[in-house]
């Protein structure tokens, strides 16, 4: 085949899409997007998080947010779902990680990368319009004075945030004309500090992709197309390596019976569906025969970051510690371990739901009696205060969150099998060593910083009824290396044993980064779109038509 209908089909929008997305169309390709979450504005996005058919994300059950919460044997993970993927319910935290975590997993001696990633790294930045956090509020004071108490306070600082604060003499919530591409982008409005991030932003101050490396993609060609879910990848023309271009079928992502697919032929096909997404569909279709030689290392050595969420409640406490940005500073409290403070908006309280009181004890079974002893210890010394603690009511004004990051080094492993409480069909399962329930050092923290403020210790429910942690940040599965016998994908992001196929997504992180890894899943991207030249012949056709000639063709 010598025509497709374009030249790069993308699978997913998160950061490594996006990136992928802008630079190929820079590059002079016809390039797809096939995103299987909402498009979102400030017009439809919830207010309150307990809007949850437009907040959480569960398709099978309508829920057509862009939140998703999936719970394995070994971890409850947290992933978005959306046009710009996690960057509309993420936290814009931009980090980059210790030098150190190039030199561990299987991406070490790939590359210099101490030497590589900085300048992509500052492009990164520079897209993403990343700054230092200028508007501190009381639950960043209330860290700062924990960390003080813990006498960490050296290791105190405000975060580097994707969010535009304006100009400080004009007032919060001011429109101003693009303020970072040189009139290529949108007009933006200042930050109100109403720490509304992780619900979505209202107010368009957060950077999230759709204001950046989508926006200016879609400008320059690219076509999104949303709420459609990929089903199958196939080499055209009998090649089984790729080499003559592929077959893309999708679907209606919504639609909850049998529905007739749409296909595209593209010559090059990306995947950067998030770890999850992209680990599903890659054992899906080696298993299908539709890339049956992808590495045997698929789903190998996924890391959450070794995470723990904690939180300390103030029932009755006359300070807003909603206010302020959704993380807005963080501390060490020793080497490894790194902790911010996130918060959510006044009135969000729905995940309020996903704490407990603080138990310390032993990871397994027997913690559940840690638990109620914890419980009952509670409500003796303080039953009202307790008791508070627990309910939704005022939960995102009381509480501040901690999330709790470290770069010790863990892993589980992903496998395509029926589940026992649903053996119609298969999914990702978790496997291996359980990782840490809890990490006791931060329970110890939490524990001694509401003593010294008067607050009561919260840990997440998931530690107690079904001993596993949570995380927002899955990484790994389709590992970068020298050889498809350890990993997935070469250092160059290409897919071993096929021509044309790439990963670009968090499932390509070989390390527990310590930070949130959404910067250097950024910079990752942008180091790969590096070794992909400018393309010839750019073709004439009008995007906009071409798509709508293709949904004809297709019947959708």
């Amino acid at each position: 085949m010598t025509e497709f209908d374009y030249d790069y089909l993308i699978i997913g929008s998160g950061f490594g899409g996006s990136v992928s997305a802008y630079r190929l169309s820079q590059k002079g390709y016809k390039v797809l997007v096939i995103e299987q979450g909402r498009r979102w504005s400030p017009e439809n996005l919830p207010i309150t998080n307990w809007k949850v058919w437009d907040y959480l994300w569960k398709p099978l059950l309508n829920l057509k947010g862009f939140l998703s919460l999936r719970l394995f044997k070994h971890v409850m993970i947290l992933h978005g779902n959306a046009v710009g993927g996690g960057s509309i319910t993420y936290a814009q935290t931009l980090l980059v990680p210790p030098d150190s975590v190039w030199r561990n997993g299987n991406w070490a001696g790939l590359d210099d990368w101490e030497s590589v990633m900085p300048s992509y790294y500052e492009e990164a930045k520079r897209m993403l319009g990343v700054t230092t956090n200028k508007q501190p509020a009381a639950a960043d004071e209330l860290l700062y004075s924990l960390a003080k108490e813990a006498g960490v306070e050296s290791t105190y600082y405000h975060t580097d945030v994707g969010i535009f604060f304006g100009n400080e003499d004009d007032n919060p919530g001011t429109e101003y004309p693009d303020p970072y591409f040189e009139g290529e982008g949108p007009a933006r409005s200042s930050c109100i500090a109403c720490g509304g991030c992780m619900v979505g932003c209202r107010y368009n101050a957060k950077n999230s992709l759709d204001k950046n490396y989508l926006y200016l993609a879609e400008k320059l060609g690219t076509e999104i197309l949303s709420e459609t879910r990929v089903v199958d990848v196939r080499p055209l023309g009998g090649a089984l390596d790729g080499s003559k271009g592929y077959k893309v079928s999708a679907k209606n992502a919504f639609l909850r019976w049998p529905s007739q697919s749409f296909e595209f032929t593209a010559k090059n096909v990306i995947f950067a569906a998030s770890s999850l997404g992209t680990q599903s569909l890659l054992f899906h279709l080696k298993e299908k025969g539709s890339l049956p030689n992808i590495s045997d290392d698929l789903g190998n050595r996924v890391r959450t970051n070794s995470e723990s969420i904690l939180a300390v409640r103030y029932p009755g406490t006359g300070k807003d510690l909603s206010k302020g940005i959704a993380i807005g500073s963080g501390i060490y409290i020793d080497h490894n371990t790194h902790i911010e403070a996130v918060r959510y908006p006044d009135g969000s309280n729905l995940m309020s739901g996903l704490f407990t009181v603080l138990t310390h004890g032993r990871a397994g079974w027997v913690r559940v009696f840690y638990w109620a002893l914890s419980m009952i210890r509670l409500l003796a010394s303080h039953p009202a205060k307790g008791i508070r603690s627990l309910l939704p009511w005022r939960f995102s004004r009381e509480t501040v969150i901690f999330l709790v990051m470290q770069t010790i080094d863990g892993h589980i492993n992903m496998r395509w099998k029926r589940r026992w409480f649903w053996p119609f069909k298969k999914d990702l399962c978790s496997e291996g060593e359980p990782i840490p329930t809890f990490i006791p050092e931060a329970n110890e923290f939490t524990e001694k910083s509401a003593k010294a403020t008067g607050g009561i210790g919260l840990s997440s429910l998931s530690e107690i009824a079904f001993n596993v942690p949570t995380t927002a940040h899955c990484m790994g599965g389709c590992a970068m290396s020298d050889s498809p016998e350890t990993g997935v994908i070469d250092s160059r992001n290409r897919v071993f044993n096929y021509r044309n196929l790439y990963v670009i997504d968090g499932s390509i992180l070989s390390a527990n980064l310590g930070v949130n890894p959404s910067l250097t899943i950024t910079a990752l991207a942008e180091r790969a779109m590096s070794f992909i030249p400018d393309k010839l012949q750019i073709s004439q056709s009008p995007p906009i038509s071409h798509l709508r000639e293709l949904r004809g063709r297709n019947g959708f």
